[in-house]
């Protein structure tokens, strides 16, 4: 059995794209997954699969046979149209391996965050649509098919990365996850 995170994009937001955990937990079950447990409220699921599922997975990791499954299951149980990011857990544990220096710290004046693409776009493709972060308030890195990004917390209304991320024709290519969330994915897989 090999051990996955599924992060499904935009739910329990603002009261929009409204899921239960619960119900959530009980679909992967459905699905035949095992060792399901859901992380916060925000459409992040850790789970088991077979070997099967493993052989589907690509070479960056992503479980390319599972992120259909889900996003049918969301759309079956829930009516919602919600694209996922599916990962083999050692592969987000490499990810963070690599992590830059910069990111992922104890520090209160940084937001640290881990940018997984949804589409088809490089993370180069990714970051030329955004353009360059602002300077001496944003740090970009890619790895593999993931973009560390931190930005100052204070000064964040400044940042061109926080306004385009979430501009149209870039959002919904993306989904993002804290350091602190992604740790704890990890930890506890």
């Amino acid at each position: 059995m090999n051990r996955y995170a599924a992060f499904l994009r935009g739910i329990n937001i603002s009261g929009k794209n409204k899921i239960s955990m619960g119900e959530l937990k009980a679909g992967f079950e459905a699905l035949g997954f095992s060792q399901v447990r859901t992380i916060l409220n925000s459409g992040n699921v850790v789970f088991s699969c077979d070997a099967a599922a493993a052989e589907a997975s690509d070479s960056a990791g992503n479980a390319a046979a599972l992120k259909p499954l889900i996003e049918k299951l969301v759309a079956d149980k829930f009516g919602l149209q919600i694209p996922a990011y599916v990962a083999a857990i050692d592969y987000l544990q490499d990810v963070l391996a690599h992590a830059p220096s910069w990111w992922g710290t104890d520090s209160k004046a940084q937001y640290d965050n881990l940018i997984f693409i949804l589409t088809k776009d490089t993370p180069e493709e990714i970051c030329k649509l955004i353009g360059a972060p602002t300077e001496g308030l944003e740090q970009i890195q890619i790895y593999k098919d993931m973009i560390f990004w931190t930005f100052d917390r204070q000064k964040y209304q400044k940042c061109s990365w926080w306004k385009k991320s979430a501009a149209n024709g870039i959002a919904e290519k993306l989904t993002i996850r804290t350091a602190g969330t992604i740790k704890k994915i990890c930890d506890i897989s």
